[in-house]
């Protein structure tokens, strides 16, 4: 390791989703900005891959979200103007259960409920349906009769490895610095400034800022009681051909089909010429860690899930698994996002705990998180998201 210090205004620790957003937009105001991510994003090793993610606009996490959900949505447009690449395809959205059972997910019990709420207060289109409706629409669903569900035509998904790839791309041609595969072993707060000791350099940054994922409470120990690291698996099943599950045919979807907390799954529409499309289901129950996880998935893991929640709900889906992946998931509590300084070191700034559900708010994110540096004030849009009252010092 060079014992030279180089010096930036700020330093970004980790560039998957929230990472390379903010890098962006720190470099297009003309701040020096470095990027450091253990690996080379976009990769496999945290929770921004896996193809596709959903988004949403009317959020039932929480209308503090749909703000940061409504600019992304402009801001990948942008970015897909910029660049040339293919972020973001608007192929609808249904979120769907059945009478009157409870609809969970993300630490909400009625996510449903909120889902209209949040599209009522803030004016997004959108449609209430009974299963004669989703059954018009969309035969792929096997319905029972008595569903009821929320369609929105501007929901879809985003490719969450071309995001990043082209968000760093951005980022660079903006003068932001990369170093890539170079891991973080300390890092020590002063009163004006941060020093950042890697495997290879050391840094003296006016500002920090983590964006470390599963990693976070590796470098925020006070974190550690208030995040939780969750392995999920993702698959992807073959399709018998005899219904199409093309975008312009099939919308993203999450659906409620019972009233246990687990009974629920999410799924998206083939995006490529392959026949094939991809399910998933976020369990709530093992624990880990980002350097103890199993990523190894196993055909078994597949073939549970496919008997559990897609026999029998999904037509032309059959039970060949193509492939499975394990992806991380960062949870604070309440599903809720944590983007302040440290209270004891307030030139880091922490940006944790996707909780499942952040890379549809992450554009937006990066650019706010930009403007507390440049603005020296937190955007009021990130004013929900506070430190944690349960960790009331930095460490």
């Amino acid at each position: 390791m060079s014992t030279n210090v180089e010096t930036t205004d700020v330093l970004v620790i980790g560039l998957g989703a929230m990472g390379a957003a903010t890098t962006l937009h720190l470099a297009r105001a003309g701040v020096r900005v470095i990027g450091i991510d253990q690996f080379a994003p976009p990769h496999a090793m945290g929770s921004t891959h896996g193809e596709t993610r959903i988004t949403r606009q009317a959020i039932g996490e929480g209308e503090q979200f749909v703000p940061l959900a409504l600019r992304s949505h402009q801001l990948w447009r942008e970015i897909e103007a910029e660049t040339g690449a293919q972020l973001f395809n608007a192929c609808g959205g249904l979120i769907m259960t059945r009478g009157e059972q409870m609809s969970r997910l993300h630490d909400q019990q009625d996510f449903l409920g909120n889902t209209i709420r949040a599209a009522e207060r803030f004016g997004i289109a959108h449609q209430k349906w009974r299963a004669t409706d989703i059954a018009d629409h969309y035969p792929q669903f096997v319905l029972h009769g008595d569903e009821i569900a929320y369609f929105e035509p501007g929901a879809g998904y985003v490719a969450p490895e071309a995001c990043v790839n082209a968000q760093l791309k951005l980022a660079t041609r903006h003068g932001a610095t990369l170093r890539l595969n170079e891991k973080v072993i300390a890092i020590s707060h002063h009163r004006d400034h941060t020093e950042v000791t890697t495997d290879r350099a050391r840094y003296h940054t006016d500002t920090t800022i983590i964006a470390a994922g599963a990693w976070t409470s590796q470098l925020v120990p006070a974190l550690a009681s208030t995040l939780t690291v969750r392995r999920q698996v993702l698959h992807w099943f073959q399709l018998d051909g005899s219904v199409s599950y093309a975008p312009q045919d099939m919308p993203i979807f999450i659906t409620q089909w019972g009233d246990a907390e687990d009974a629920v799954f999410y799924g998206f529409p083939q995006t490529a010429n392959n026949n094939v499309i991809k399910v998933a289901t976020e369990q709530r129950l093992a624990d880990t860690t980002a350097d103890t996880v199993d990523r190894n998935t196993s055909l078994a893991e597949s073939a549970a899930m496919h008997a559990r929640h897609v026999a029998g709900r999904l037509r032309g889906v059959t039970a060949r698994a193509v492939k499975s992946v394990a992806c991380l998931y960062t949870n604070a509590p309440n599903a809720n996002f944590i983007i302040d300084r440290l209270p004891d070191a307030p030139n880091t700034i922490v940006i944790a705990a996707c909780s499942g559900h952040g890379f549809k708010h992450s554009a937006a994110i990066g650019e706010a998180v930009a403007q507390m540096i440049t603005q020296r004030d937190k955007p009021a849009v990130l004013h929900p998201f506070p430190w944690p009252k349960t960790s009331l010092h930095a460490d």
